[in-house]
């Protein structure tokens, strides 16, 4: 049982005893209006008693509605106890009305106190009354009566003590079971919530390390075509001198990307599974950067548009993540445009690099700038892929603390704007 509960339950009790303080007094003035001979002879003292009784527990009663307490409960019961013997002794004893009220003292003694205080006060209240009943007789009372009364209630108020110390006893260990019951229900379900957590987040950590080797796999297919398509043609002998030294280029390019890739896949293996991998900061330069993504994108000669600015600028950033990046927003680009020019744009100042990616595809439509960088949505006539791509940038673009934007350009098509703070080389 907890402080509050015990409160209440005392503060209840408390009420209880009251009330039927009050009751009870009442009840005797009431039987001495109606028949003063229950007074013996003594109605004047009987009669200031009661009022001294009823002012008496008027008084506990106004106090405990107001929130005070005038006197212990124990203290309470103890006066209580005197009143009623005095009340017995003054109206004939064992032929007392007041005698009634002797097994409710008792009762309440037994209630506040446990068992063994509920007892020992009922002991000592009939040794009491039967001091009451022997002193308080009427003239002509034999003592053979009175003392039998005074044993007779005596055994009576031990019994009465004895029955109440057992269910109070018994109630105590119903509220006990009931609050152990309650206790291990709490606990249960804390468990079972401990557990549910524990679930959501392996479930979690799971999804993510499927994220990441999704993500990993889509990257290889960009750079493992171009490798298709430049050894092909290089084992053909189908390309120029000048060709040939470009392809050889572009393969030392992809080779050490595939190689940042399969660090990034390592990474999977042994860590949360984040798609984007760990932080590999180096010096990149801005412009051989753009002409290895738009190479990577696959976008030919005459359909790419390069400018940056300063042409040497030179930042320290993670390599394979800002050409992953930008990879694949060229790659996008490229896609949705068909024969038309991709524009790739890359500015720094101040370590902020604002990068554009333009294209003449047929753009977004109205409300969808934010649903395409979702992870499996595929728009367009990629509807039906795995949609992975705008979906890598979204994360990548996080992970970098950067922001992207995607907005429809005059004229038609698509403008991808992405601002990345990087740091100066």
């Amino acid at each position: 049982m907890t402080t509050d509960e015990r409160a209440a339950l005392e503060s209840l009790e408390e009420r209880t005893a009251e009330v039927i303080r009050l009751l009870v007094v009442v009840s005797v003035g009431l039987a001495l209006l109606i028949d003063p001979e229950l007074a013996h002879g003594r109605i004047v003292v009987v009669a200031t008693l009661v009022a001294v009784t009823f002012g008496y527990a008027l008084a506990l009663a106004v106090a405990d509605r107001q929130g005070r307490r005038l006197l212990p409960p124990a203290v309470a019961t103890g006066i209580d106890s005197v009143l009623v013997l005095v009340g017995c002794g003054l109206t004939g004893g064992a032929d007392s009305i007041m005698v009634a009220a002797l097994p409710l003292v008792v009762i309440a003694a037994a209630v506040r106190g446990g068992a063994v205080i509920g007892r020992l006060a009922a002991l000592v209240v009939g040794i009491g009354f039967t001091a009451a009943a022997v002193l308080g007789a009427d003239p002509g009372t034999h003592p053979r009566d009175a003392w039998f009364a005074g044993a007779w209630w005596t055994g009576f108020l031990v019994a009465a003590a004895v029955l109440v110390g057992v269910l109070v006893k018994l109630l105590e260990r119903q509220a006990a079971a009931a609050a152990t019951a309650r206790a291990r229900a709490a606990a249960e379900h804390e468990a079972l919530m401990a557990e549910r957590d524990l679930r959501e987040r392996l479930f979690q950590a799971q999804q993510a390390r499927m994220d990441g080797v999704r993500v990993v796999l889509h990257e290889f297919r960009t750079p493992v075509a171009s490798l298709t398509a430049l050894s092909a043609d290089l084992a053909a002998g189908r390309l120029s001198e000048p060709a040939r030294c470009t392809a050889v280029t572009l393969l030392a390019q992809h080779a050490v990307h595939l190689r940042d890739m399969l660090d990034g896949l390592a990474d999977v293996a042994v860590t949360s599974g984040s798609p984007i991998g760990r932080v590999r900061e180096r010096p990149v330069r801005l412009a051989e950067l753009a002409e290895a993504v738009v190479d990577a994108a696959g976008v030919a000669p005459q359909r790419r548009t390069m400018c940056v600015e300063p042409a040497d600028a030179t930042v320290r950033t993670d390599p394979q993540r800002l050409r992953r990046l930008l990879t694949n927003l060229v790659e996008n680009a490229a896609r949705h445009s068909g024969d038309a020019p991709v524009e790739l744009d890359l500015r720094y100042s101040d370590e902020l690099l604002v990068v554009e990616v333009r294209d003449r595809g047929p753009g977004l439509p109205p409300g969808q700038e934010g649903l395409v960088t979702e992870k499996g949505v595929a728009l367009g006539e990629r509807r039906g892929t795995a949609g992975l791509g705008l979906w890598i940038v979204e994360r990548l673009v996080e992970a970098m603390q950067g922001r992207l934007t995607l907005h429809p350009r005059d004229g038609g098509g698509l403008i991808a704007h992405l601002e990345l703070p990087v740091p100066a080389a």
